[in-house]
């Protein structure tokens, strides 16, 4: 289930997945038809599609892809296509989340497995959506506690909506949910430099929707903190682990940090299927390097002198300390990260 007037940034038809290519919106509306894994791994790397939870979405449906093509699917293979699938992208654990679901599912019978895996892939995108209410609500009752019913104005990092969940959204999906009950004045929409997902995509899902938002550059949200112009700061996540520190699009730490220092709440919403709960701490989390082109050019357009380099990470570590809460489908967690947590996967 999707927004009203959303785009749908991934679906299933007949033998293959239709992807739409999120790095030509919002100007164009283009398809990308994806027929084997090989293609579906190079979507995921090359950003066709992204959100952690479609990434895990296109895995599922790569891994079905994988079954349909393959006549005879062994132990080797299997492994191989699995750790091929799960490099695209490193540091989102829903990617790896669900391949190793995947795996499992197909090792209990091969030969069923394509159908089998087309029904999963279709049934998670249909539980994500419940999931995605279940994360509003919780954040919308948490604002409503702290402010009552004054009208907020929130703040934003990359693209967390239809277009990265397939649905209605973790940390814009909050924000959709609030403005709907009426308890939002104003978004502000972080650029995010440098594929500017905020730009291009978190704008424009607002925008269909009616929402009010501005767009601003990440290094504005200290001057509008202090001019007490935002009430709270929602984000996604790609990783989050046991004590709570978070992978999330590069500037979301500064942010968290800078929300902190002027006493602005901070708070991650994501599935617990972006939870990785063999890791401890941050420093455990594989951070991804993006070509440094990402960074020196605009669609082809060089903004660096030749001859200059760049240093490209994909995500930043946000320390627990610097987050007021972990949104997740199963509540909130607060304070002791460790064991609040935990909770969630009793």
């Amino acid at each position: 289930m999707k927004s009203e007037g959303a785009l749908n940034p991934i679906r299933w038809e007949e033998d293959h997945l239709v992807l739409i290519d999120q790095r030509k919106l919002p100007l164009t509306e283009s398809y990308e038809k994806i027929t084997t894994l090989e293609q579906c791994h190079d979507a995921i790397k090359v950003m066709v599609v992204r959100g952690a939870p479609c990434i895990g979405f296109t895995a599922i449906f790569g891994m079905a892809l994988f079954a349909k093509n393959e006549s005879q699917i062994d132990d080797t293979k299997l492994k191989i296509a699995a750790a091929f699938l799960k490099s695209a992208r490193p540091t989102a654990v829903n990617l790896a989340f669900e391949v190793d679901r995947c795996v499992d599912l197909i090792l209990s019978d091969p030969k069923s497995a394509f159908d089998r895996l087309v029904s999963f892939g279709q049934e998670q995108m249909e539980k994500a959506y419940h999931e995605n209410l279940s994360m509003a609500e919780t954040g919308l009752k948490e604002l409503t506690a702290r402010y009552g019913d004054k009208k907020l104005r929130l703040m934003t990092h990359c693209n967390t909506g239809h277009l990265a969940c397939g649905c209605l959204g973790t940390a814009l999906g909050v924000i959709s949910h609030s403005f709907k009950k009426g308890a939002v004045e104003k978004v502000w929409v972080d650029e995010t430099r440098p594929y500017l997902q905020g730009t291009r995509l978190s704008s424009f899902e607002l925008w269909k929707e009616s929402i009010p938002h501005q767009v601003v550059v990440e290094g504005a949200a200290s001057e509008l903190m202090r001019q007490g112009l935002v009430d709270a700061v929602f984000v996604g996540a790609d990783r989050i682990v046991k004590n709570g520190d978070t992978a999330n699009k590069v500037g979301t730490a500064t942010l968290a940090i800078t929300a902190k220092n002027y006493g602005v709440p901070f708070y991650v919403i994501a599935p617990t299927s972006s939870f990785d709960m063999a890791s401890s701490c941050g420093e455990e989390i594989e951070i991804e390097m993006r070509p440094e082109e990402e960074v020196l050019s605009i669609q082809g357009v060089r903004l660096a002198a030749e001859g200059v380099s760049a240093y490209n990470p994909s995500f930043d570590i946000t320390k627990s300390e610097f987050i007021t809460g972990i949104i997740s489908e199963k509540g909130i967690a607060k304070g002791n990260y460790v064991e609040e947590i935990e909770k969630f996967f009793r």
